[in-house]
Protein backbone atom coordinates (compact mmCIF):
# COMPACT_ATOMS: atom_id res chain seq x y z
CA UNK A 1 0.00 0.00 0.00
CA UNK A 2 1.51 3.21 -1.39
CA UNK A 3 1.83 5.86 1.47
CA UNK A 4 -0.10 9.41 0.57
CA UNK A 5 2.96 12.09 0.40
CA UNK A 6 2.56 15.72 2.12
CA UNK A 7 0.19 18.17 0.89
CA UNK A 8 2.54 20.78 -0.35
CA UNK A 9 2.34 24.43 1.45
CA UNK A 10 -0.29 26.29 0.40
CA UNK A 11 0.62 29.95 -1.62
CA UNK A 12 0.03 32.23 0.64
CA UNK A 13 -0.91 35.61 0.16
CA UNK A 14 1.56 38.45 -1.19
CA UNK A 15 3.86 39.74 1.36
CA UNK A 16 2.41 36.70 4.32
CA UNK A 17 6.11 34.84 3.98
CA UNK A 18 7.92 37.18 4.41
CA UNK A 19 5.91 38.84 7.28
CA UNK A 20 5.87 35.41 8.61
CA UNK A 21 9.67 35.21 8.40
CA UNK A 22 9.42 38.74 10.78
CA UNK A 23 7.40 37.29 12.91
CA UNK A 24 10.05 33.81 13.26
CA UNK A 25 12.91 36.41 14.02
CA UNK A 26 10.86 38.05 17.23
CA UNK A 27 10.17 41.17 15.15
CA UNK A 28 8.21 43.69 17.65
CA UNK A 29 6.75 45.67 15.01
CA UNK A 30 5.59 42.87 12.78
CA UNK A 31 3.61 41.24 16.24
CA UNK A 32 2.15 45.07 16.83
CA UNK A 33 0.88 44.79 12.99
CA UNK A 34 -0.12 41.34 13.92
CA UNK A 35 -2.76 41.96 16.67
CA UNK A 36 -3.79 45.24 15.25
CA UNK A 37 -5.05 43.77 12.04
CA UNK A 38 -6.79 40.33 13.80
CA UNK A 39 -7.38 41.56 17.80
CA UNK A 40 -10.92 43.12 16.66
CA UNK A 41 -12.29 39.76 15.16
CA UNK A 42 -10.87 37.69 17.69
CA UNK A 43 -12.50 39.42 20.95
CA UNK A 44 -15.63 38.95 18.61
CA UNK A 45 -15.48 35.53 18.12
CA UNK A 46 -13.97 34.40 20.98
CA UNK A 47 -17.13 36.80 23.42
CA UNK A 48 -19.24 34.72 21.34
CA UNK A 49 -18.49 31.24 22.92
CA UNK A 50 -17.40 32.32 26.80
CA UNK A 51 -19.45 34.06 29.22
CA UNK A 52 -17.84 37.19 29.59
CA UNK A 53 -15.41 39.87 27.94
CA UNK A 54 -12.99 38.88 30.74
CA UNK A 55 -12.71 35.71 29.49
CA UNK A 56 -12.94 36.34 26.11
CA UNK A 57 -9.59 38.50 26.53
CA UNK A 58 -8.25 36.19 28.63
CA UNK A 59 -8.90 33.52 25.38
CA UNK A 60 -7.38 36.37 22.82
CA UNK A 61 -3.80 36.74 25.17
CA UNK A 62 -3.60 33.04 25.73
CA UNK A 63 -4.31 32.37 21.70
CA UNK A 64 -1.44 35.69 20.94
CA UNK A 65 0.76 33.49 23.27
CA UNK A 66 0.45 30.01 21.22
CA UNK A 67 1.29 32.03 18.06
CA UNK A 68 4.24 33.64 19.44
CA UNK A 69 5.63 30.17 20.92
CA UNK A 70 3.96 28.53 17.77
CA UNK A 71 5.20 30.45 15.33
CA UNK A 72 8.24 28.54 14.05
CA UNK A 73 6.65 25.31 13.54
CA UNK A 74 3.65 27.04 11.24
CA UNK A 75 3.71 25.35 8.17
CA UNK A 76 2.12 27.87 5.71
CA UNK A 77 -0.40 25.10 4.81
CA UNK A 78 -3.17 28.08 5.41
CA UNK A 79 -3.37 31.59 5.76
CA UNK A 80 -1.84 33.08 8.86
CA UNK A 81 -5.16 34.25 9.88
CA UNK A 82 -6.98 30.75 9.56
CA UNK A 83 -4.22 29.52 11.07
CA UNK A 84 -4.47 32.02 14.45
CA UNK A 85 -8.16 31.42 14.67
CA UNK A 86 -7.79 27.55 14.51
CA UNK A 87 -5.49 28.29 17.94
CA UNK A 88 -8.31 30.65 19.44
CA UNK A 89 -11.02 28.38 17.96
CA UNK A 90 -8.89 25.36 20.78
CA UNK A 91 -8.52 27.57 23.26
CA UNK A 92 -12.06 28.71 23.14
CA UNK A 93 -13.72 25.40 23.03
CA UNK A 94 -11.52 24.28 26.59
CA UNK A 95 -12.53 27.89 28.26
CA UNK A 96 -16.25 27.33 27.21
CA UNK A 97 -16.29 23.81 28.58
CA UNK A 98 -15.08 25.41 32.18
CA UNK A 99 -17.33 28.31 32.09
CA UNK A 100 -20.41 28.29 29.71
CA UNK A 101 -23.56 29.67 30.79
CA UNK A 102 -26.32 27.65 30.89
CA UNK A 103 -28.33 28.39 27.66
CA UNK A 104 -32.04 27.29 27.17
CA UNK A 105 -32.44 27.62 23.86
CA UNK A 106 -29.07 25.67 23.05
CA UNK A 107 -29.70 22.74 25.20
CA UNK A 108 -32.49 21.96 23.19
CA UNK A 109 -30.72 22.01 20.13
CA UNK A 110 -28.20 20.17 18.26
CA UNK A 111 -25.68 20.50 15.38
CA UNK A 112 -27.10 17.51 13.85
CA UNK A 113 -31.08 17.92 14.63
CA UNK A 114 -32.85 17.68 11.58
CA UNK A 115 -35.55 20.23 11.39
CA UNK A 116 -36.16 23.41 10.02
CA UNK A 117 -36.75 26.54 12.50
CA UNK A 118 -38.10 28.23 9.59
CA UNK A 119 -40.43 27.00 7.12
CA UNK A 120 -37.80 25.87 3.59
CA UNK A 121 -40.38 28.01 1.80
CA UNK A 122 -39.54 31.00 3.42
CA UNK A 123 -35.77 31.20 1.55
CA UNK A 124 -34.77 31.22 -2.53
CA UNK A 125 -31.59 29.73 -3.33
CA UNK A 126 -29.52 26.43 -2.73
CA UNK A 127 -29.26 25.07 0.95
CA UNK A 128 -26.52 27.62 3.15
CA UNK A 129 -26.55 30.20 0.52
CA UNK A 130 -30.31 31.13 0.30
CA UNK A 131 -31.75 34.16 0.62
CA UNK A 132 -35.39 35.72 2.47
CA UNK A 133 -38.31 34.91 0.03
CA UNK A 134 -40.43 36.81 2.71
CA UNK A 135 -37.66 38.82 4.91
CA UNK A 136 -38.90 39.51 8.37
CA UNK A 137 -41.45 42.30 8.47
CA UNK A 138 -39.71 44.67 10.54
CA UNK A 139 -36.19 44.10 9.48
CA UNK A 140 -37.31 44.72 6.10
CA UNK A 141 -38.85 48.00 7.26
CA UNK A 142 -35.92 49.21 9.10
CA UNK A 143 -33.94 52.07 7.49
CA UNK A 144 -30.15 51.22 6.86
CA UNK A 145 -28.33 53.17 9.29
CA UNK A 146 -30.05 51.30 12.04
CA UNK A 147 -29.93 47.91 10.75
CA UNK A 148 -26.19 48.78 10.43
CA UNK A 149 -26.41 50.30 13.87
CA UNK A 150 -23.65 48.65 16.78
CA UNK A 151 -27.01 47.63 18.69
CA UNK A 152 -28.58 45.79 16.02
CA UNK A 153 -24.90 44.09 15.13
CA UNK A 154 -24.82 43.49 18.91
CA UNK A 155 -27.99 42.06 18.78
CA UNK A 156 -27.39 39.99 15.88
CA UNK A 157 -24.39 38.56 17.71
CA UNK A 158 -25.79 37.93 21.57
CA UNK A 159 -28.27 35.92 19.42
CA UNK A 160 -25.85 33.84 17.50
CA UNK A 161 -24.32 32.88 20.73
CA UNK A 162 -27.69 30.87 21.61
CA UNK A 163 -26.64 28.26 18.66
CA UNK A 164 -25.01 24.69 19.23
CA UNK A 165 -21.17 25.45 18.94
CA UNK A 166 -20.41 24.10 15.90
CA UNK A 167 -23.34 25.75 13.94
CA UNK A 168 -22.32 29.02 15.81
CA UNK A 169 -18.49 28.92 14.60
CA UNK A 170 -19.75 28.30 10.62
CA UNK A 171 -22.01 31.53 11.27
CA UNK A 172 -20.01 33.55 13.06
CA UNK A 173 -16.95 33.33 10.38
CA UNK A 174 -19.21 32.92 6.98
CA UNK A 175 -21.81 36.00 7.87
CA UNK A 176 -19.80 38.13 11.02
CA UNK A 177 -16.01 37.80 10.05
CA UNK A 178 -16.80 37.10 6.06
CA UNK A 179 -14.93 34.74 5.49
CA UNK A 180 -15.14 32.30 2.87
CA UNK A 181 -16.27 28.67 2.96
CA UNK A 182 -13.25 27.29 2.15
CA UNK A 183 -11.34 29.31 4.91
CA UNK A 184 -14.07 28.18 6.94
CA UNK A 185 -13.25 24.53 6.35
CA UNK A 186 -10.20 24.95 6.84
CA UNK A 187 -10.20 26.59 10.00
CA UNK A 188 -12.73 23.89 11.48
CA UNK A 189 -11.12 20.97 10.40
CA UNK A 190 -14.98 20.71 8.19
CA UNK A 191 -15.73 19.25 4.71
CA UNK A 192 -17.67 21.63 2.30
CA UNK A 193 -20.80 19.26 2.75
CA UNK A 194 -20.89 19.55 6.27
CA UNK A 195 -20.18 23.68 6.32
CA UNK A 196 -22.81 23.99 4.37
CA UNK A 197 -24.99 21.50 6.25
CA UNK A 198 -24.38 23.20 9.77
CA UNK A 199 -24.46 26.87 7.81
CA UNK A 200 -28.04 26.45 6.55
CA UNK A 201 -29.36 25.26 10.14
CA UNK A 202 -27.38 28.28 12.03
CA UNK A 203 -28.83 30.59 9.73
CA UNK A 204 -32.44 28.77 9.30
CA UNK A 205 -32.45 29.14 13.44
CA UNK A 206 -30.92 32.32 13.98
CA UNK A 207 -33.78 33.62 11.64
CA UNK A 208 -36.42 32.27 14.01
CA UNK A 209 -35.17 33.75 16.44
CA UNK A 210 -34.84 37.14 15.33
CA UNK A 211 -38.06 37.42 14.15
CA UNK A 212 -39.09 36.79 17.00
CA UNK A 213 -37.04 40.27 18.45
CA UNK A 214 -38.07 42.14 14.73
CA UNK A 215 -41.34 41.00 14.07
CA UNK A 216 -42.59 38.20 12.20
CA UNK A 217 -43.64 38.41 8.02
CA UNK A 218 -47.04 38.40 7.76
Amino acid sequence: MSVPLPLPPRPLPPDESGFVERLRQGDSRAFRELVTLHQASLIRLASSFVPSNAVAEEVVQETWIAVIRGIDKFEQRSTLKTWITRILVNIARTKGVKERRTVPMGSLLSDTADHAAVSPDRFTGPPGRGEWSQPPARWSELPEEVVLSGATIALVIDTVRLLPEQQKWVVMLRDVEDWSSSDVCDALGLTEGNQRVLLHRGRSTLRAMLEGRLGVAS
